[in-house]
């Protein structure tokens, strides 16, 4: 039997009750370690609250190496795959899921809080969101603009868009992947800041004004702990404020109804009261 359990966004204390009875009786937990990370909680907390040693599972052992792992174990006992946040907030646990059924292994899912519903956090009401965004890193060869469409087909049709900032844990770099040598990269988190920054320096090669510097946006940080952070404000005074520690989240309003309007002053970095999405 397999599980795949969500654990919400804050830390060790947020699976819900029926999760933290299945996981206290499978005989081996995994975490999923590459696609995000619990905002308060090391593994050895987890260990700690769950009574059961935890694996770090990384992408290459999910997509690669679930097989002998993960799906064989769930073969014979009862296994639990833990995921930050909901459980098909990435593709890869779909892709788990149907590969457990096509060897004939029994799975359930235990649904939690993710920033894709927690975003609405910040005062913009959740119907009114269009398609998200990925925002990775760019490299001095590599400046993928596939999201500014997105955003500019969302902004076209009034919807807010959620921008999820790039993770890079265990990332090898090209020199140690050609030489075949397992050394990492030291774990990236994008800020609020450098996610802007991208926006707008490919605003500035597309030029089909989609948004520029003058554009509302609202920047937020470590949503669902106690030290969340949410501060709007225009894409330019958003790139001098300083969110602190990851993980972070960047929205681009689109038309706001006039209670949107109202609950998200409440995060403004200036006085002024926002006036729309424009």
């Amino acid at each position: 039997m397999l599980y795949l359990i969500g654990l919400g966004l804050g830390d060790e204390k947020d699976i819900s009750v029926r999760a933290l009875e299945v996981v206290k009786r499978c005989t081996h937990v995994y975490l999923e370690a590459y696609t995000s990370i619990l905002g308060m909680a090391s593994r050895e907390k987890l260990e700690e609250f769950y009574g059961r040693e935890v694996i770090e599972a990384d992408r290459e052992l999910v997509e690669q190496g679930a097989d002998e792992t993960i799906l064989q174990h769930a073969e014979t006992g009862e296994v639990a795959f833990l995921v930050v946040g909901d459980v098909f907030g990435a593709t890869t646990h779909s892709d788990l899921c149907v590969r457990a059924a096509e060897r004939g292994i029994p799975y359930k899912v235990f649904h939690n809080a993710s920033i894709m519903n927690a975003i609405s956090c910040c005062g913009l009401q959740l119907y009114r969101f269009g398609e998200a965004v990925s925002i990775v890193f760019f490299t001095d060869t590599w400046k993928p603009d596939s999201f500014y469409d997105r955003i500019k087909c969302n902004r076209d049709n009034g919807l807010h868009t959620l921008c999820l900032l790039d993770i890079k844990v265990k990332e090898q770099s090209i020199e140690n992947m050609c030489r075949g040598r397992k050394i990492f990269e030291p774990p990236r988190f994008m800020t609020v800041n450098q996610c802007v920054e991208q926006l707008l320096e490919i605003e500035a090669t597309r030029k089909e004004g989609v948004y520029d510097e003058s554009t509302l946006c609202v920047g937020m940080a470590r949503i669902g702990t106690d030290t969340q952070q949410i501060t709007s404000g225009t894409m330019k005074e958003l790139l001098d404020v300083d969110f602190g520690e990851p993980l972070h989240s960047v929205v681009i309003p689109g038309e706001m109804h006039f209670i949107e309007k109202e609950h998200l002053d409440f995060f403004a970095k200036s006085v002024t009261p926002v006036e729309g999405g424009g």
